[in-house]
């Protein structure tokens, strides 16, 4: 189970507004099913087997040159995890328990 960021950036657009790619980008992850997704103002983070998530961001890499974009810099951060369950929720969770005990 690895937890994945992905941000995958058309270049050349000739519009600052880059929504309509995110938005087709998060239509390829609905495709699969066994993945969970959070869409975050900055990137999309996913959860889930590395090998479906790898080709999943493949996909949505192709997303913005099927639109007609000529360039497309995708950025993946990648935390695999071997020697326990990794979830978006537990990460999260680690930290703020931390937070709790030294409010203590």
């Amino acid at each position: 189970m690895a937890v994945v960021e992905v941000t995958v950036v058309p270049l050349g657009t000739g519009t600052p507004s880059l929504s309509s790619y995110v938005a087709e980008c998060e239509t390829v992850l609905n495709r699969y099913k066994n993945l969970k997704y959070t869409l975050t103002p900055m990137s999309t983070v996913i959860e889930g087997d590395l090998d479906v998530i790898l080709e999943a961001i493949r996909e949505m890499h192709e997303v913005p040159f099927k639109l007609g974009v000529k360039r497309v810099s995708t950025h993946i951060n990648i935390d695999d995890r071997r020697d326990k369950k990794l979830t978006m929720e537990g990460k999260i969770e680690a930290v703020e328990k931390k937070l709790q005990q030294r409010d203590l």
